[in-house]
């Protein structure tokens, strides 16, 4: 963690860690393969550069779940570098076992909260590319507060994404679209890509996942948003 005496407390996390079994792959992933591919968070910033054998673009992923998308979108993307953030142990020792089954170099993950990471560990302009898909959506009023996605972490994502880079977020809470939706717009530095309050079809670059394709069999929605970082002179 950073020494800084003076940096403020956080109130909120962007996660929920929750406990649960390893299974031998995934147990594998996190002891024996993790110095392939997971990133140890310094007290200052992540040098990117030293961090993929190729120096080309970087994506970064928060909350990547099981992390079957990010494994596909590395593989089918191979002129893309992709940081995955997540805390979730099973779902992290699962996407490692298998990116090292299959030889992936242009993939890397960090078992980090998200804000903090971004605040602290991340130099701005870093990436072209933020995705964010099927985040809590805290659907209870009373805990709408705890919802990551607000004018604090846009903010926050503005800074380390380049100017004219990608925010990707999806989600199959209608009222929390319409919410993400009203925010980005709300944003002087973003502008919706397809157009003034237009949710985009399914991007090819993000592969849809089991849990998405369960949803539609029973009839639920899912809604990306895709803007573009207009940074302001």
């Amino acid at each position: 963690m950073i020494k800084d005496t003076k940096r403020p407390r956080k109130t909120i996390q962007s996660f929920v860690r929750r406990s649960s079994k390893l299974t031998p792959g995934q147990r594998n992933g996190i002891n024996r393969l993790w110095p392939l591919y997971g990133v140890e968070v310094p007290d200052r910033f992540i040098d990117l550069d030293k961090l993929f054998i190729k120096n080309q673009p970087n994506v970064i992923e928060v909350g990547f779940g099981s992390g079957d998308s990010l494994l596909d979108m590395a593989i089918n993307n191979p002129n893309k570098n992709f940081i995955g953030v997540e805390v979730y142990e099973a779902g992290i020792g699962r996407l490692i076992n298998e990116a090292h089954k299959l030889q992936i170099t242009n993939l890397k993950v960090v078992r980090f909260d998200a804000v903090e990471l971004l605040k602290y560990h991340i130099t701005d302009n870093s990436f072209e590319t933020f995705q964010l898909f099927f985040p809590d959506p805290w659907h209870k009023k009373k805990h709408h507060k705890r919802r990551i996605v607000d004018s604090a972490f846009l903010n926050l994502i503005s800074k380390k994404v380049k100017n004219n880079g990608t925010i990707h977020i999806a989600t199959d809470w209608e009222d929390y679209a319409q919410n993400i939706m009203e925010s980005m717009e709300c944003h002087s530095n973003f502008k919706n890509a397809l157009g003034a309050h237009i949710y985009s079809p399914r991007p090819k670059m993000r592969p849809m996942t089991k849990f998405e394709r369960r949803g539609q069999s029973l009839g639920h929605g899912v809604w990306d948003l895709v803007f573009i970082n207009k940074k302001q002179d």
